[in-house]
């Protein structure tokens, strides 16, 4: 099922996911679930509660080399401060917002001159060259990198398929697969990341390879950092990007407002649009403190997991009002809130990128929506993603007149 029915007794519904997420992922066993606002905000927000399924507590070497997605409490606070001006609203405008502009140069061009366009790879592009900006992996062929990446993020096909499958999958395909791993994270190390640290140590700049070529990150750190990077800043946004492209080829009303209105009326449709099919649909974390008075009425006991349902947060009735599952563009403002819901998490973890992302989408909307005979030729496939916890979609392909 590509998207929900338009309505279902008198409520319209415009999620394109729901239904799909529904049938195909769980949450991973845990004690609760949260499902509301409140309880989500309290979970995220509170101290001690921290980063679930055992994720802070690995061992990457060196405890200084540990990436700050990976931390809790003061170490986490401390590292994000030292990262914070990557992600600046000058940062965005004056390092990022020019690499965009050539970019949508680059993909606008070749689609006019093709007449057509792979929409998942268009945004994969975009995504990899804001990426390879902030992280510092300049030195190398941006495209390739890309490609790598995109490789890397896919991994195995078996992931999430029946225990069967990735049993049988695993004896007759599975030595392939951990070579090809093998390969391209070589690739990435020897042709991305060493000539960019090799770079930084004799001319360091503001970026992530600079501060680990300083501080002597190992191999090992060095890839996990970026991958990081990568997975956060590549795989989420680039499926976002297609997701605003499906709906407002589905509502022309909201396309031509979006063309039509300023930058804050095109963020507000784009954060409705987050709203209703977020990337990620759950979020993990484990307390390790005592919340007797919580407001879910429970109390919270120190270990207890829980699994924040990132999509039946932002459709909580008491926090974004009536026919929640309808894409309205006014709804952050009448409901007077200027954020993007919970669509990039909350509290000390939320998305650290979420401007540049916001940013690119916006970008390559306005670029690409006002290219002369732009249509949706093929609508994308949708396909789980176990990595994320959420949905990827591919092969949505655009047309358009040639020049």
């Amino acid at each position: 099922m590509n998207a929900q029915a338009s309505s279902s007794g008198g409520v319209r519904d415009d999620r394109k996911t729901a239904a799909f997420i529904a049938e195909n992922l769980s949450p991973f066993p845990v004690s609760r679930v949260a499902h509301d606002f409140a309880f989500a905000r309290e979970i995220l927000r509170t101290p001690g509660v921290n980063q679930g399924r055992g994720v802070a507590s690995q061992d990457f070497g060196n405890p200084d080399h540990i990436s700050f997605f990976f931390l809790d409490g003061e170490p986490h606070r401390k590292r994000r401060s030292s990262v914070a001006s990557y992600f600046t609203p000058k940062a965005v405008l004056t390092r990022y917002r020019p690499l965009m502009d050539r970019t949508m140069d680059e993909l606008v061009a070749e689609l006019q001159a093709k007449g057509s366009g792979v929409l998942d790879e268009m945004s994969l592009r975009l995504a990899s060259n804001i990426t390879a900006e902030v992280v510092g992996l300049t030195n190398s062929d941006g495209r390739r990198l890309a490609q790598v990446l995109r490789d890397l993020m896919n991994k195995n096909p078996a992931l999430g398929k029946p225990r069967l499958y990735q049993f049988l999958h695993g004896i007759f395909a599975g030595w392939y697969y951990k070579r090809r791993t093998k390969r391209l994270m070589d690739e990435l190390y020897f042709e991305h990341i060493l000539p960019a640290a090799e770079a930084r140590r004799k001319e360091p700049r503001d970026d992530v390879v600079s501060h680990m070529a300083k501080e002597n990150y190992s191999r090992q750190a060095m890839f996990i950092e970026c991958m990081t990077y990568a997975g956060a800043g590549v795989s989420t946004t680039r499926e976002f990007i297609v997701m605003c492209c499906w709906q407002l080829f589905d509502h022309p009303d909201v396309m031509e407002r979006f063309l039509k209105g300023d930058e804050s009326d095109q963020f507000a449709i784009i954060d409705e649009i987050l709203r209703l099919d977020p990337v990620a649909n759950y979020v993990y974390r484990q307390s390790s403190i005592d919340i007797p008075e919580s407001v879910s009425g429970s109390p919270v006991k120190p270990g207890e997991e829980f699994a924040v349902n990132i999509r039946d947060v932002n459709t909580d009735p008491s926090i974004v009002g009536e026919n929640p599952f309808k894409l309205d563009p006014e709804r952050a403002q009448r409901m007077k809130n200027t954020g993007a819901w919970m669509s990039f998490g909350d509290g000390p973890h939320r998305c650290p990128g979420s401007q540049i992302a916001l940013h690119e989408t916006r970008v390559f909307l306005d670029r690409l929506l006002r290219v002369p005979g732009i249509r949706l030729a093929r609508k994308p496939d949708l396909i789980l993603s176990v990595q994320s916890q959420g949905y990827e979609l591919r092969g949505a392909i655009v047309t358009c007149d040639r020049r």
